[in-house]
């Protein structure tokens, strides 16, 4: 970090990179004081600010203590100083208001015109985030996210419509195209503006604990040092690698049907049953019984099934998530021992409405009820039961006007949720001595969820190939969660959510299996509304190309333990955006519908219906054989390549340790 003081202000860089820059005339910081207005509908959120002062702090005023260098902000020359910014070596910015009442801070970050940024969390739409505007806050991401279309415009009718920048897993972090990154150590509300030609504007609901920034020579080195900065994940069990996890909820009935995935030869390492808790069905479709427990009507002998299937080398994997339902057994439990969050004006339950039921919320800042909920339930209800893994969802829902233990405001604790409730989890598994064996995976999200969940999923994509909703979205959640460390991805094979008239065909499912077989793991979803959607096992044909794609999956087993590895060692994800290993090809900064999978496997999945064939870029710097045909191609091109169904584009590298495994994909 360098600060050069100015004539009318400073400068400070990064590595010799510009990050700040400020003048009386262009002041680099605002305060002010704003009331935010927030209502929630089951998991999506309205929110407003009403901002009565915003001011910008055009005197500046350097001087060095210790070391750092300080700088006293203040509206002019010669008025009291209303922030204090401490400069530090390490690469951090820290501040100090005069006033508590400051509430909000905007901070302008230079910028250049051609610039390219990406991050802020996972995100849908965008993986190239300039030009647009990203409030980071975790929520429902919505059941339609593009306001120009008629899904959109009819879940929002209902309160359950979204936008571009809602998502499950916001975090206040971006990398530039100029190999810097920027972090916002904070858990209060926050946006990312990225629309000005010559600075990018941060808004935060709080004076934040600090903004760290990091700067190096390489994306690769930069995505390594995010990884060590945010916790690098758990490992991947090797058990994942044998097969797709085939997720059936049909009660005792989905032992027969896994029978017939097995008889059709697809490699299974996994049943994923997340109805073992009961059903309740709803006008949404059929819901889950929040009682975290198994239920015997509804999977009678499931502990001796469990140990045939372990027989047969496939394991069982359930559901939780961190609220308990007002009818179940587990909720006079909790509310008894005083485990469950509270009113804000008064000592009763907080309850929130999940949608026809009713759920109170365990209080994770209660260490008692953290520890009660990771080993009695997770621990003890699932784990010592014989569960190899779960879902834990919904780690998006905390209300802000619920009254928790720790007593802190619910403004400032709802972006933190979702990584107390991942540290729940694995703190369960690490008490039964299973990390790196029980596999559980998440889609909420924040700063430092990395180093406790080892798998995320995008979530509930529309159950199409809509750009906004579909099958789109995960190849660009994969990307720009992975830059920040989250090295292990995957999605809901043929998608989740099937609202007003909205079902799977055969199509989506075939082009989501070929997707799902070149990422860190296969699994299937029968979705919300299972008895309206084709499941994989309905169709001949689509359970056959299933099948296969799982046995494509097992074969590059030996590539994704590489790849594994590296993820350990130095914080590489799995699904990696071209410009990664190709930072000298500016045509790889925006590209989002494809990607490396490791440095030398390039995949383009078909994401449109209706086509057979597809345009893909082939990277410079290198030469591409096409894994089906064999055929070469140089970089820095693009190429129209047939795709019909099972051959997915797929390229590789060739004259790498993998070229032999590569090369006999085509003779599965």
């Amino acid at each position: 970090m360098k600060v050069i003081a100015l004539a009318d202000g400073f400068e400070i860089q990064a590595a010799g990179r510009t990050v700040l820059r400020h003048s009386s005339a262009h002041p680099c910081l605002f305060i002010g004081r704003g009331e935010a207005d927030v209502q929630m509908q089951r998991g999506n959120f309205a929110i407003s600010d009403y901002v009565s002062e915003r001011i910008p702090l055009r005197s500046a005023t350097l001087s060095q203590d210790d070391g750092d260098v300080q700088v006293r902000f203040a509206v002019s020359e010669g008025a009291p100083t209303e922030l204090l910014m401490a400069v530090r070596e390490e690469g951090h910015l820290t501040f100090q208001a005069a006033s508590d009442s400051i509430n909000r801070l905007w901070l302008r970050v230079a910028a250049t015109k051609d610039e390219h940024v990406w991050g802020g969390g996972e995100q849908m739409s965008y993986f190239d985030m300039r030009g647009r505007h990203f409030p980071l806050w975790t929520s429902e991401p919505g059941v339609g996210r593009d306001k120009s279309t008629q899904l959109t415009w009819m879940a929002d009718q209902a309160g359950a419509g979204g936008d571009y920048f809602h998502t499950n897993y916001p975090q206040p972090t971006f990398l530039s195209s100029r190999r810097y990154a920027l972090h916002v150590e904070t858990t209060a509300y926050s946006a990312f503006d990225f629309r000005h030609a010559d600075f990018h504007e941060i808004e935060v609901w709080a004076v934040p604990d600090a903004i760290e920034l990091f700067a190096c020579d390489t994306f690769i080195d930069l995505v390594g040092v995010l990884s060590d900065r945010f916790g690098r994940q758990p490992p991947l069990p090797d058990w994942v690698l044998n097969g797709a996890i085939v997720g059936l909820k049909q009660g005792s009935e989905s032992f027969d049907r896994l029978q017939a995935f097995v008889a059709s030869g697809a490699a299974i390492s996994g049943l994923w049953c997340e109805d073992w808790v009961g059903l309740r069905i709803t006008s949404f479709g059929k819901r889950l019984f929040w009682d975290w427990k198994w239920n015997a009507e509804r999977y009678p002998g499931l502990d001796q099934k469990i140990t045939e299937l372990a027989g047969q080398g496939i394991r069982f994997l359930g559901y939780v998530n961190p609220y308990l339902c007002v009818d179940g057994s587990l909720f006079p439990v909790a509310e008894q021992a005083g485990y469950l969050a509270k009113r804000q004006d008064s000592d009763a339950t907080y309850l929130v409405d999940f949608g026809e039921f009713d759920c109170g919320v365990v209080d994770f800042t209660n260490p008692d009820a953290a520890h009660w909920f990771a080993d009695t339930i997770i621990g003890g209800e699932m784990l010592d039961f014989g569960l190899s893994g779960w879902m834990a969802d919904f780690g998006e829902y905390l209300p802000t006007d619920v009254r928790l233990a720790n007593g802190v405001d619910g403004m400032l604790m709802h972006n933190a949720w979702p990584t107390i409730w991942a540290k729940v989890n694995a703190d369960a598994v690490a008490s039964r001595g299973k990390t790196g064996e029980a596999l559980f995976f998440m889609r909420a999200g924040y700063t430092g969820v990395q180093r406790y969940c080892p798998l995320l999923w995008a979530g509930d994509q529309s159950v199409d190939f809509t750009r906004h909703d579909g099958i789109g979205t995960v190849v660009c959640a994969a990307l720009s969660s992975g830059l920040l460390g989250n090295a292990y991805h995957h999605s809901d094979i043929g998608g989740y959510t099937s609202l007003f008239g909205n079902v799977r065909t055969a199509e989506l499912l075939m082009r989501w299996s070929e997707m799902a077989a070149f990422t860190a793991v296969m699994r299937s979803h029968e979705g919300n509304r299972p008895d309206q959607n084709l499941q994989l096992d309905q169709d001949p044909e689509v359970l056959a190309h299933f099948a296969r794609m799982t046995r494509i999956y097992r074969h590059l087993a030996p590539y994704i333990r590489f790849l594994a590895t590296e993820a350990s060692g130095a914080g590489l994800p799995l699904q990696r955006p071209l410009f990664l290993h190709h930072e000298d090809d500016a045509r790889t900064y925006a590209e989002q519908t494809q990607y490396l999978f490791g440095r030398d496997l390039l995949v383009a999945p078909v994401l449109e219906a209706g086509v057979s064939s597809r345009t893909v870029y082939l990277p410079s710097g290198a030469d591409w054989t096409h894994v089906w045909s064999g055929d070469s191609f140089a970089g820095g091109q693009d190429i129209e390549i047939s795709a019909p169904f099972g051959q997915p584009p797929v390229f590789y590298r060739p004259g790498g340790d993998h070229d032999s495994l590569f090369q006999s994909l085509r003779t599965l």
